[in-house]
């Protein structure tokens, strides 16, 4: 009886200590890199301001942060975050990790980053190609609107358009109303256009249904067409929507 019990806690002790192991092991610290300012490259190339972020344990009491081999700086309480300048540091690829201390003097060691710090005038070799496709796109936004505006089907005077989901406007030289582009650079509620019967380009401000319909029965009747002047509600809530934009 003795030997069974003997035995019973010679196991428990051994079953306490495979726990005690296995969860501060499961206790590591996770290290992660965050861009302030500067140049990321999808390889892992680097240049400029960046961040490393610590999490850990909670009884977590110090970190301290490497570059390599060398000892870049220590984080005694939480947030645990440490700033730093590539520029500060030799080019060429490097290991960024980060070693914990807990309240009970228990020691953990981060994942590694590989991180290759490039000189800035590499990153700004690679950024260009960027700026060059971003100012296309907003160029391309621009022209292809126009483009299909100079060809939109003419219709006759009176025709009841089908102004669709981008809206319609009445050009303010021609006074003749027409669909407006879906997709448009716009500035704050009008669109850039070009109006299919006078040509006239510039920014219209898209009308209700009603007030389309109205421009159309004008046209019919050989009349100048005017767009009706705003009401002192519809004044009020244009100047509170304009000045949600203006600085």
């Amino acid at each position: 009886m003795k030997k069974m019990i003997i035995a019973l806690l010679s196991g428990l002790t051994i079953c306490l200590l495979i726990v005690g192991v296995a969860g501060a092991q499961g206790e590591q610290l996770t290290l992660k890199l965050s861009r302030d300012w500067g140049y990321s490259g999808f390889s892992g190339d680097i240049q400029g301001l960046f961040t490393m972020h610590v999490t850990g344990p909670a009884d977590l009491t110090k970190v301290t942060f490497y570059i390599d081999s060398t000892v870049i700086g220590e984080v005694n309480k939480a947030p645990f975050n440490l700033q730093f300048n590539t520029d500060n540091y030799p080019l060429g690829m490097h290991e960024l990790f980060a070693v914990g201390d807990s309240s009970t003097g228990q020691e953990y060691r981060s994942n590694s980053i590989k991180a290759e710090f490039v000189p800035a005038s590499q990153g700004g070799k690679a950024v260009l190609p960027i700026v060059g496709i971003i100012l296309g796109i907003v160029v391309l936004s621009a022209i292809v609107p126009l483009a299909m505006g100079r060809r939109t089907k003419k219709l006759p005077m009176g025709a009841e358009r089908n102004y669709g989901a981008g809206g319609g406007a009445i050009c303010p030289r021609c006074q003749r109303p027409f669909p407006l582009p879906l997709i448009s650079p716009h500035l704050v509620f009008s669109k850039l256009a070009v109006c299919p019967y006078c040509g006239k380009v510039g920014l219209m401000r898209p009308q209700p249904i009603d007030k389309l319909r109205a421009a159309e029965k004008a046209e019919l009747a050989g009349d100048k067409v005017l767009v009706p002047e705003e009401s002192e509600e519809e004044k009020l809530k244009k100047n509170l929507d304009d000045s949600k934009y203006q600085e």
